[in-house]
């Protein structure tokens, strides 16, 4: 349920949630600190897999932990590898994409998501994604880097086919200009 208080991650996972089905692909392009990745891993059930990506071992390293606190880490494959690989590393259609950039919540600050690989990497999650699949996009905005991050994602989203993705976007009016945006894409047809 969405609330007053819903941050842009909350946003994010109730609009991916209705594509998450038992069996089902998905991933997660930038594993962080393991929620994304623990909140799809509960929605494919135990047969399916998520794909969770991300260049730093210390992400890596969190995102196991939830994982294994969770009791699922056997329903996710983790890669250490950029996030514009993911097309070479999962074998078949994904329900779900889930990308929050930025850098690493208490992490190396200097060390974030960059504007040409970001965009590699959703071109590949849309070559990937299911008819009726979703794709989730959280922008950090007030870090160095951060508006060009959000400028090329988002030229690169208005852009998409209307007739073969629906396309959100969501900013909150009535927060710090440097709140995250929130971009949502929905690729056409029926699930299957």
């Amino acid at each position: 349920m969405v609330t007053r208080s819903t941050s842009a991650v909350q946003w994010a996972q109730s609009f991916i949630a209705p594509v998450l089905v038992p069996g089902c692909l998905a991933v997660d392009a930038t594993a962080g600190n393991g929620r994304d990745t623990l909140f799809l891993a509960r929605g494919v059930g135990p047969q399916g897999r998520v794909f969770a990506f991300d260049i730093q071992p210390e992400a890596l390293e969190r995102t196991r932990e939830q994982l294994a606190g969770a009791g699922l880490l056997e329903r996710v494959v983790l890669l250490a590898t950029d996030h514009r690989e993911m097309a070479a590393h999962v074998p078949g259609t994904v329900n779900a994409v889930m990308f929050n950039l930025g850098y690493l919540p208490g992490g190396d600050h200097r060390i974030i998501t960059q504007p040409e690989s970001t965009i590699e990497a959703l071109k590949a999650a849309l070559s990937l994604l299911a008819a009726g699949g979703r794709v989730s996009l959280v922008v950090y905005t007030g870090h160095p880097g951060a508006t060009e991050e959000q400028k090329a994602v988002e030229e690169f989203t208005q852009a998409l086919s209307p007739r073969e993705y629906t396309v959100v976007r969501l900013s909150f009016w009535n927060r710090s200009a440097k709140a995250p945006v929130v971009i949502l894409l929905e690729k056409a047809g029926a699930r299957t």
